[in-house]
C-alpha cells in the first residue's frame, strides 16, 4: 500500500518527465512515479480501482489509458523488482519496474522509436502501437501474454487487458496533429481551456496551477512546469487521468477540450 504523505484529493498529473534538452522527453520526475500515491479513503478506492456496473466506452478507454501509463498504480498491483526481460541491454539508463510500463517502450505519443523516443533515456528501438488502431481489443490479451511482453494474469487480468486493448485500438490520438514535435507548441485555445481549468481542474491544482508541486530541492514542478516540459505526457493524462489517484478524465469532453486545457496550463507559472 502507498504511504507517502501527498495531500488528500491528489487528483493530479503526477510524476511527469522533465524534458531533456534536444530530446523533449525522459527526465527525472518519471523515475519518481511511486511518489505519486497516497492512502485512499474507502470511498475513493471505488473510483480509482473499481469498475462501473455498466462501463461506458469512454470509461473503458480511459481505464486502459491509465494502465498503459502505469498498470501497477492503476490496479494497485505489485511492481516487479527486476528489469523487464525484453528491455534492451543497450539501454542502461532505465531498470526495474519502470521498464514494465507500456509507455516506457511505446511512448507518450504512442509512436515508439518513430516518435519522441527515437532518442533520449527511454530509447529502446521498439516500435509504437499506432498500427493496432482498429483491430480487435480482445487480441490484447494474447499480445500481453506473448514472449515479448510476458505479463501474467496475476499482473494484468484478462478484463484489464481488454481495457488496454480498447485504449490502444479505439482511444489513441495523433499527437502530431495537436503538438509540434520539435517545439512542443500546441494547437488549442488557451481561452477555452481556461474555462474548463478554472471550473474543474483548479479544484485540486489551484487557479494558478501551483497547489500541487512534484518538485524537489532543485526547483518546483507545477502543472505549468510539466506541461511545458512534456506536453505529450500531460495530454495523455488530461485525457485519461493519472493512475492510482482521483484525477478525472476529460475524454468525455472530446479531444478539442483536452488540447485547449493543455494549451492553457502551458501559460501557468513554471516556477
Amino acid at each position: 500500500m502507498r504511504t507517502s504523505n501527498i495531500p488528500f484529493l491528489l487528483s493530479s498529473l503526477v510524476a511527469f518527465s522533465f524534458a531533456v534538452a534536444g530530446t523533449g522527453l525522459a527526465g527525472s520526475m518519471d523515475d519518481l512515479f511511486e511518489r505519486s500515491h497516497h492512502e485512499l479513503e474507502d470511498h475513493q478506492k471505488e473510483y480509482v480501482y473499481g469498475v462501473p456496473v455498466v462501463p461506458t466506452v469512454q470509461w473503458t478507454m480511459s481505464s486502459g489509458g491509465r494502465m498503459y501509463d502505469n498498470w501497477m498504480n492503476a490496479t494497485d498491483g505489485d511492481a516487479p523488482e527486476e528489469t523487464h526481460p525484453s528491455w534492451p541491454a543497450t539501454n542502461t539508463k532505465k531498470s526495474g519496474s519502470v521498464t514494465w510500463r507500456c509507455k516506457s517502450c511505446h511512448g507518450w505519443d504512442y509512436k515508439g522509436v518513430a516518435g519522441k523516443y527515437q532518442s533520449g533515456s527511454y530509447y529502446t528501438g521498439i516500435r509504437g502501437i499506432t498500427h493496432m488502431q482498429g483491430s480487435d481489443p480482445s487480441a490484447m490479451i494474447g499480445v500481453l501474454r506473448n514472449e515479448a511482453h510476458q505479463y501474467t494474469e496475476e499482473m494484468i487480468s484478462d478484463d484489464q487487458a481488454r481495457r488496454i486493448g480498447m485504449f490502444v485500438t479505439r482511444g489513441l490520438h495523433d499527437t502530431d496533429a495537436h503538438i509540434d514535435r520539435e517545439t512542443g507548441d500546441t494547437t488549442g485555445s488557451a481561452a477555452r481551456g481556461a474555462n474548463f481549468f478554472q471550473n474543474i481542474c483548479a479544484a485540486c491544482h489551484g487557479f494558478q496551477g501551483t497547489q500541487l508541486d512534484w518538485g524537489d530541492d532543485s526547483g518546483p514542478a507545477y502543472i505549468g512546469t510539466e506541461s511545458n516540459a512534456n506536453p505529450w505526457e500531460v495530454l495523455h493524462k488530461i485525457r485519461n487521468g493519472h493512475p492510482g489517484v482521483e484525477m478525472i478524465s476529460s475524454r468525455p469532453f472530446g479531444m478539442e477540450t483536452a488540447v485547449d486545457i493543455l494549451t492553457y496550463v502551458r501559460t501557468l507559472p513554471e516556477k
